[in-house]
């Protein structure tokens, strides 16, 4: 999710989630290379679980990326073989190695060479006119030969040639079956599933024949339902967070980040979802849009939007 899941994204994320992990977008391993790493690699250590998206197709670049990134205390190495934007077709790298699996095979290797924690993959079913039954089974084969136990499918193949990246999120079909015969036939590797997943309730119901499920753009667009998912699947009394503490959380953090000379928009862009569904949601979020973009914007308008709300607002379903 290339310049959604930044930190400031997943700092608020983990306001609502303690035990989930938290991925970053997909960062070009050259850039890590060549460009300011605390910019590109930094986070808050609440972000913890939290996995590095990399992207890249040259092993010795992809390995060195992975060990700057292991030194900045990410959790987990994820090379993204499932991204179909324009930008990575160029760079040869993204979805386009589904074609490539002995490359791809030697990135991995080369990854796990250089760190001491996981190195996993995230994928498509194929590309173009590949056809998934040989072309998954195939790629994930062949890199798990490598050692590499954890594969993160999303559940469409990806169209390189006739689609927009905003299209191949939606057009190519689910194909969850095929997914789940992948995880039948290799009970050993971890099998994670992700794509068209929109509720926890349709989270749960995949747990019983994967070994975890991701969520995207729902979580984005409507972010409080991961103020649940510790409660119902890492189990105990965990309390669940409510919209108001979260904002007066993200409010503190703003403040920090105006010090450190940022902008409030970086931040409050991440939210405008929270009240997705609640009564004033339309208020906050034009409120939140229109506020953050003047000169003089501060954290402040956080807290404008908070009293601009309903009581209603904060109400949690039963």
């Amino acid at each position: 999710m290339i310049d959604w899941t930044d930190r400031h994204c997943r700092f608020f994320h983990r306001q609502l989630t303690k035990r989930a992990r938290l991925y970053t977008e997909m960062i070009v391993a050259e850039a890590i290379l060549r460009g300011d790493r605390e910019y590109l690699l930094g986070f808050d250590t609440c972000e913890h679980p939290v996995a590095i998206q990399l992207g890249g197709s040259d092993p010795a670049r992809l390995a060195e990326a992975a060990g700057i990134a292991e030194s900045y205390g990410y959790d987990e190495i994820n090379l993204n073989v499932g991204c179909p934007s324009d930008k990575v077709q160029s760079g040869t790298f993204g979805a386009c190695l589904m074609r490539d699996p002995a490359l791809v095979a030697e990135c991995v290797a080369a990854m796990r060479a250089a760190v001491s924690v996981p190195v996993t993959v995230k994928c498509r079913l194929g590309v173009d006119d590949q056809d998934p039954e040989e072309s998954l089974f195939t790629f994930v084969r062949r890199v798990a030969e490598t050692g590499c136990d954890t594969f993160i499918v999303h559940a469409r193949k990806a169209w390189l040639q006739g689609l927009s990246p905003k299209e191949n999120r939606t057009i190519p079909p689910l194909d969850y079956e095929i997914v789940a015969r992948l995880k039948q036939e290799n009970p050993a590797l971890q099998i994670i599933l992700n794509g068209g997943i929109t509720s926890l309730d349709q989270a749960g119901e995949h747990l019983g024949r994967f070994d975890g499920v991701m969520l995207g753009r729902a979580a984005y667009e409507n972010p409080y339902l991961l103020a649940d998912v510790d409660r119902v699947f890492f189990g105990g009394n965990t309390a669940q967070p409510d919209r108001r503490s979260v904002v007066e959380a993200m409010i503190a953090y703003s403040t920090d980040h105006l010090e450190e000379g940022g902008k409030v928009n970086m931040v409050t862009r991440h939210m405008i979802g929270l009240f997705h569904g609640q009564p004033g949601a339309k208020t906050w979020r034009q409120h939140l849009t229109v506020e953050s973009c003047k000169s003089d914007a501060d954290a402040g308008l956080l807290r404008d939007a908070l009293n601009r709300l309903p009581a209603a607002a904060f109400e949690v379903a039963a």
